[in-house]
């Protein structure tokens, strides 16, 4: 493949003139001209802590590829903090956000004539939309992770953002005073990077890598920390070396490799949002993952990691003893890693992992011989509650299965006012309705509802089930992505208060007890809710497929099952 396979359009030719006067007005001459040309996106702003230095990032970036002979060209697109509009209506923009980030990733390089891509991201829903977006284009790409946030200390013990909305919860509960809830307010945040637990930045940066997109170890080194100083300039090193060996997307992003990147979901108890965002990575390549991958590899994966929330430990603690390659290799002699996959580095995950060892004497990665869980921390629950299916992240949970009353919420809003008011008992299923992605529009996640129930000592003691969905920060028997979706008139619609419900993550099962006579009268007296949307939710809600498809907008290439 030329290097210069898209760049050459408007860089060669006398019609081409105008277009390379603009070019010049920026500072370029005769020699950028002839060189390749890489677009360097990240998602900066002052939103977020995720991304708060994700300029310096891509400048170091920048200057690796110029130092390695091709022409950068930085620009910026938006993230949405998943934090900070967690609790409220702005939660609806997150995951819209995910595909305003990849089209707009994608308008910038067609544009411009881009030959290849470094995305750096850091928020959520920043890297899978970097991952998409790279899919789709399929022009050599590089993807970087801006680093996890470093943890606080709170009484002498790590503290994460999880513990921040949690005692939100024990204050309403009254077993934590005002003073120290200000008091963790201010310590579990200290400085730039990403949410630190194994929550969706930190699971999907697990995920980059076991795609092969990212950099071996380039996932795990904080924010702030000088060890990221290394990957900026791999990162730069290694997008022009793809360009000139013709290393495309398409050649890592095998079914094996999402094969891969579900696997090290499970066997580090990540985030429930994968089952979002790993199939609608693979439908931009024509690749169909199902909820029943899903579960059949999570089922032979055994958890190998002891992070947050499931476990004891943060992306912090993953980088003394070595990082994602240290899990992948733990998978791989588990047999439950492919390492005859390709990756950016040029060569198979296995050779990048030949010379990783899994240190003795610490407990934050373990062996095959004496796995954390013998399963991993997914799995699928289907039943007449949710024939399409729901999600539950199992790591941690001690308690995976629960009979009892419906107690049925349309909307987040309402499911919070009642958990504040203490009408939450033990027993109870809480059932949050209109929030799936269409109906929501935008599938919030319902961090702050489950934080409140844990916070108030009912975590274990009460199942949750949405067809919202949850932060990786979420622990509990709580079901997301129940499907088909309320507004769809699946049957999470159609449920109501006093019915007796069964969540069951060891069977499988999500069902309620009701005759199919009574299910078909509340069927014909349903209706959808009313309601007017304009601007960008309106484009969505009319866009959205269904989560368990992973929630995209656009129909994507034919659709293929490989090998």
């Amino acid at each position: 493949m030329d290097p210069r396979h898209k760049s050459k359009t408007i860089t060669e030719g006398a019609d081409k003139t105008a277009n390379r006067a603009m070019l010049r007005a920026m500072g370029l001459g005769d020699k950028d001209m002839t060189q390749p040309w890489v677009g360097v996106a990240t998602v900066w702003s002052e939103a977020t802590p995720c991304n708060v230095n994700l300029h310096e990032q891509g400048q170091a970036v920048a200057e690796a590829i110029t130092a390695n002979g091709a022409t950068s060209r930085r620009f910026n697109t938006i993230s949405v903090s998943d934090g900070i509009a967690m609790g409220h209506d702005g939660m609806k923009a997150s995951l819209i956000s995910r595909e305003v980030i990849a089209d707009s990733v994608e308008l910038m390089m067609r544009g411009h004539c881009y030959d290849g891509l470094v995305g750096v991201a850091g928020c959520d829903k920043s890297l899978p939309g970097m991952l998409m977006v790279m899919a789709r284009l399929d022009v050599p790409s590089v993807f970087l992770y801006g680093g996890t946030i470093m943890p606080g200390r709170y009484k002498d013990k790590d503290v994460t953002i999880q513990d921040a909305f949690e005692a939100a919860g024990a204050y309403a509960a009254g077993t934590i005073t005002k003073d120290e809830l200000h008091a963790i307010e201010c310590a579990v945040c200290p400085g730039a990077g990403a949410c630190g637990g194994q929550y969706t930045a930190n699971t999907m940066a697990c995920v980059a890598e076991a795609l092969g997109m990212a950099l071996p170890g380039s996932s795990s080194p904080p924010a702030e920390s000088e060890d990221r100083d290394a990957f900026l300039k791999q990162a730069g090193a290694a997008i022009v070396a793809a360009l000139h060996s013709g290393l495309k997307p398409s050649d890592i992003l095998t079914r094996k490799a999402f094969e891969n990147a579900i696997a090290i979901g499970a066997a580090t108890g990540g985030s429930t949002n994968v089952a979002l965002h790993i199939p609608a990575i693979a439908h931009e390549l024509g690749i169909t993952i199902t909820f029943e991958d899903i579960q059949e590899i999570s089922h032979r994966t055994p958890t190998l990691a002891s992070l947050r929330p499931g476990g004891k430990y943060v992306m912090l603690d993953l980088h003394k003893v070595g990082g994602v390659p240290v899990v992948l290799k733990a998978m791989l002699d588990a047999g439950c890693l492919h390492g005859n996959v390709m990756t950016i580095t040029g060569k198979t995950m296995a050779e990048n992992l030949k010379d990783v060892v899994v240190p003795k004497g610490q407990d934050v990665v373990s062996t095959h011989e004496n796995p954390f869980s013998p399963t991993g921390g997914l799995a699928i629950v289907k039943g007449n509650l949710a024939p399409d299916g729901g999600v539950i992240k199992t790591a941690g949970v001690t308690r995976l299965a629960l009979t009892g009353p419906a107690k049925v919420f349309d909307g987040e809003e309402a499911t919070m006012a009642a958990v504040q008011a203490r009408q939450i008992e033990r027993g109870d299923i809480v059932v949050i309705r209109y929030e799936g992605p269409k109906g929501g529009p935008g599938m919030r996640e319902m961090l702050g509802v489950t934080s409140a129930i844990v916070g108030q000592g009912l975590g274990y003691d009460v199942a949750l089930l949405t067809d919202g969905r949850f932060s990786g920060a979420t622990r509990g028997l709580m079901v997301g992505h129940v499907g088909p979706e309320a507004f769809d008139g699946g049957p999470i619609a159609l449920v109501q208060n006093g019915d007796i419900v069964t969540v069951d993550a060891e069977n499988g099962v999500l069902s309620f007890e009701i005759s199919d006579e009574e299910l078909a009268k509340r069927r014909a007296a349903w209706q959808p809710p009313k309601r007017h949307l304009s601007g960008v939710l309106a484009k969505y809600a009319a866009q959205v497929g269904p989560a368990y498809q992973g929630a995209v907008t656009h129909p994507g290439p034919e659709h293929k099952q490989l090998g």
